[in-house]
């Protein structure tokens, strides 16, 4: 079993593919654990790819007494790779907490970070992200996980594709199934999420990176992502119309992966 011992907790890794480094992280869940299915389609076949699982889910338990926040996430990330060795990574934050560590990490060690992809990101959480990531954290607490996966997955999905895979996207095995039983986590990713702030930094990121804009995202749609692309001096921002919060569906994916990987080969 790869963990590691990583700031004071247990941190469970896993690394799928071989070739240039790249770390590939998301919201509030994980791509291991037979997970990697999920990961952009034939980037495995290109690249060595690094997958976690965040403090307090999957196999990687936490230090409750440490404030969560995203310098915390992004220290863990950072002693993963001196641990393992890596530098210049190709880094691909998606959809929620995973971009604003990708941020962190390239602020706080520009060699570790080749290239950046963000996708479902802010630089501060804003009042009404706030009250967003605030009120799918009391769902959770206050009736409970399934009543929280449905209000999230109603968000997070084009209604055409909800609709159609609604079976699939709810109950135990569900999305953000491994938030299930591990409210405190969840809790603790909220006060990353929201504790978040980067305006007065951006000046710093200096590393290429692609911003990709989901027209259809009403938690982190364009309203909370060009401000990453117009304050990073080397951005390039791309707008996906039909996307929503979470990429879903064959076209869609085939689509995101024409942006990917074009973006890392040039890297």
């Amino acid at each position: 079993m790869p963990v590691a011992q990583i700031n004071n907790h247990q941190m469970y890794y896993e690394i799928h593919g071989e070739g240039p480094p790249v770390v590939y992280i998301g919201g509030w869940d994980t791509f291991c654990h037979g997970r990697h299915h999920y990961l952009a389609r034939g980037i495995t076949e290109q690249y060595s790819v690094l997958l976690v699982d965040y403090r307090g889910i999957g196999e990687s338990d936490d230090d409750l007494s440490l404030t969560p926040s995203t310098d915390l996430y992004a220290d863990d990330m950072i002693a993963l790779m001196d641990h393992l060795g890596w530098t210049n990574v190709r880094f691909v934050g998606l959809v929620g907490i995973g971009a604003c560590i990708g941020q962190k990490v390239a602020l706080k060690r520009p060699d570790l970070v080749r290239c950046m992809v963000n996708m479902g990101c802010w630089i501060y959480s804003d009042p009404c992200l706030k009250d967003m990531l605030n009120a799918l954290a009391n769902m959770h607490e206050h009736a409970g996980f399934l009543a929280f996966q449905e209000l999230v997955a109603v968000y997070s999905f084009r209604p055409d594709y909800y609709i159609e895979n609604r079976d699939k996207l709810l109950g135990p095995d569900g999305v953000w199934g491994n938030l299930n039983g591990r409210l405190q986590a969840h809790l603790r990713f909220v006060e990353a999420c929201n504790g978040h702030d980067v305006r007065g930094d951006l000046e710093n990121i200096k590393c290429p990176t692609l911003v990709i804009h989901a027209g259809q995202d009403v938690i982190t749609g364009p309203r909370t992502t060009l401000p990453l692309e117009h304050g990073l001096p080397n951005a390039v921002g791309v707008t996906m119309e039909q996307v929503a919060h979470v990429v879903a569906g064959k076209e869609e994916k085939i689509a995101f992966c024409d942006l990917l990987f074009p973006f890392l080969e040039k890297h």
